[in-house]
């Protein structure tokens, strides 16, 4: 079950085919369900009727813009595609251009933008109608950091006035503005909770080893243990363990020593909190596992 509440962000989070996009398209009326029950707004019928469309916001992962049309012809468009009243289109285009720091770039063609501009563009245009649910597909991807922040920005200040917000992301720790997350593997979500309880609730504990040549320590442990338990971090290893007292000595042990003729150097092993990025590796590995 996915429950998205008003007022919350809701991320959901699962490696490349999980379906993630999949479900938002069936979630906005765009897709046929294979199955199961779907309820926006508290309608489960008529999901595709012009009403329950303009309570919807959809922000699609790939770009919907008309590059030949400004920015502002582009959101007299949407407004247009929403149903926004004539008599309110002009105010709530100037809101939009306010909001999404998009003043003074009004009459610029949108294809000339660069792509966190054309992200800008594409926001507004799913929030022009003010709705009570907004869907957003990777709404940062491509975006500069700095970018990233404003929007997440932009994302929190809806859901605090009261919008349902269901996000997807890559980046994880982007996900910390969540409310609650959901991990999908294969179309199924296998693992949901607030960020803090996603990480409360990972199996073991995490050990953070730093080790040269890094590869190679990685490769000898996974002969030794489950291959999802072992995780390349830059120059460091994440390893988890179900009995830190007795693997803890073990690892020392296996790791001072050699593997395919390289000499490995132990310089530090100590336990660390889990991360998001830890717990979405472990999650979406031991499901494929299960599978």
């Amino acid at each position: 079950t996915l429950d998205v509440r008003y007022g919350e962000i809701y991320g959901l989070l699962g490696a490349n085919g999980a379906g993630k996009t999949t479900s938002i398209k069936m979630l906005c009326g765009l897709l046929e369900p294979s199955g199961g029950d779907i309820a926006l707004a508290g309608r489960s019928q008529d999901l595709r009727s012009p009403d329950l469309r303009r309570r919807i916001g959809y922000m699609s992962q790939k770009f919907t813009l008309y590059d030949d049309l400004s920015v502002r012809q582009n959101l007299e468009f949407y407004c247009g595609v929403y149903g926004v009243p004539r008599s309110q289109r002009r105010q709530k285009i100037e809101w939009v251009l306010k909001i999404c720091g998009l003043e003074g770039q009004e009459t610029m063609l949108t294809g000339r933008l660069p792509g966190g501009w054309k992200q800008r563009v594409a926001f507004g245009a799913s929030v022009m109608h003010e709705p009570e649910i907004l869907f957003l597909d990777e709404p940062t991807s491509g975006v500069d950091p700095l970018a990233r922040r404003q929007f997440w920005r932009l994302i929190e200040d809806f859901a605090r006035n009261g919008t349902a917000i269901l996000v997807t992301t890559h980046y994880l720790e982007e996900a910390e503005h969540c409310n609650c997350l959901g991990f999908m593997v294969a179309g199924e979500v296998v693992a949901q909770g607030s960020p803090s309880q996603i990480k409360a609730e990972q199996p073991g504990q995490l050990i953070e080893i730093l080790i040269q040549p890094t590869q190679a320590a990685s490769d000898l442990l996974k002969t030794q243990m489950e291959p999802w338990r072992v995780s390349i971090f830059g120059d460091r290893l994440h390893v988890v363990v179900d009995h830190p007292d007795q693997d803890i000595p073990h690892l020392r042990e296996v790791l001072q020593s050699s593997f395919n003729g390289e000499t490995l150097t132990l310089q530090s092993l100590r336990p660390v909190p889990f991360t998001l990025e830890d717990c979405f590796i472990g999650i979406v590995q031991r499901a494929q596992r299960e599978a």
